[in-house]
């Protein structure tokens, strides 16, 4: 099968399960937030820091924003595509953020502290989508969607926080913007040729965020197992480990060739 049939399929294949996941959410009923979520298993305190572990396994997403939002700023740190670049930005700003947030989070677990967790979490996930799109699909194609889908990510959170304050919690949206983008990614990397070379980057980072899925719904099992560190900070942890892994691909890659339609060019490397 040529690359073209193949990248029809996937267009397919991401519009049928995209469909299906949206009428799949539909049909189920108003989904609250379960207040259980919020009895992590570590709840050890280290000072003045309540929760020290699930708090300060934040700090490398903080880390690895930082550091990727100073060498967006540097131009030839990273290879990536010029008419992209507020995406990458965004990506490493929520990344950042989400440090800040989690922590603050964390520090005092409810409902009203996760919106400040979740709300920057969604613009890594959008902006990483929008990313790509543009490497995979098209830049045009990024570009255009990536204010509806920070649009999409921000109203989502929106919409459970408010919803929860009323006495009828629905974390249905929420759970379709952060899960269903890991479905369109794979189906990208599968169908689709990337502009630059080391695709497998991606490949790990999503690795990277499963094995945090684990460990993050095994929470006490991995701290009565450890006893020193529990699931859930162990899932921050790993989270970050991904995202510090896609730093290094975005340092290490080269351009490979323009697939699809309207690819930009590369951020260029200075001589020397």
């Amino acid at each position: 099968m040529n690359q073209l049939r193949l990248e029809k399929l996937g267009l397919a294949l991401i519009a049928t399960t995209a469909l299906t996941a949206l009428l799949g959410m539909l049909s189920l009923e108003p989904i609250p937030q379960d207040v259980r979520y919020h009895l992590f298993a570590d709840t050890g305190s280290v000072g003045a820091i309540p929760n020290f572990w699930n708090v300060a396994t934040n700090i490398p997403f903080t880390i690895v924003g930082l550091w990727g939002l100073i060498l967006m700023s540097r131009p030839g740190k990273l290879k990536v595509l010029d008419d992209a670049k507020i995406s990458y930005r965004l990506f490493f700003l929520g990344t950042l953020l989400v440090g800040f947030g989690s922590s603050y989070y964390h520090w005092s677990p409810d409902n009203h502290t996760l919106v400040w967790d979740r709300l920057p979490m969604t613009i890594a996930f959008m902006a990483l989508l929008s990313i790509i799109i543009s490497e995979f699909v098209s830049v045009r194609s990024g570009k255009l969607l990536l204010p509806p889908l920070l649009l999409a990510g921000v109203l989502s959170v929106v919409y459970w926080h408010f919803t929860e304050r009323s006495g009828a919690g629905d974390l249905r949206f929420y759970a379709l913007v952060q899960f269903y983008p890991m479905i369109a990614i794979a189906i990208m990397l599968i169908f689709f040729r990337s502009c630059f070379s080391m695709a497998e980057a991606y490949w790990w980072l999503l690795l990277f965020y499963v094995i945090a899925k684990v460990f993050e719904h095994f929470d006490a099992e991995v701290y009565h197992a450890i006893g020193i560190i529990s699931g859930h900070s162990l899932k921050h942890l790993f989270s970050a480990m991904g995202i510090y892994v896609l730093l290094m691909f975005y340092q290490a890659r080269d351009i490979n060739h323009p697939v699809g339609t309207a690819k930009s060019p590369v951020q260029t490397i200075p001589k020397g």
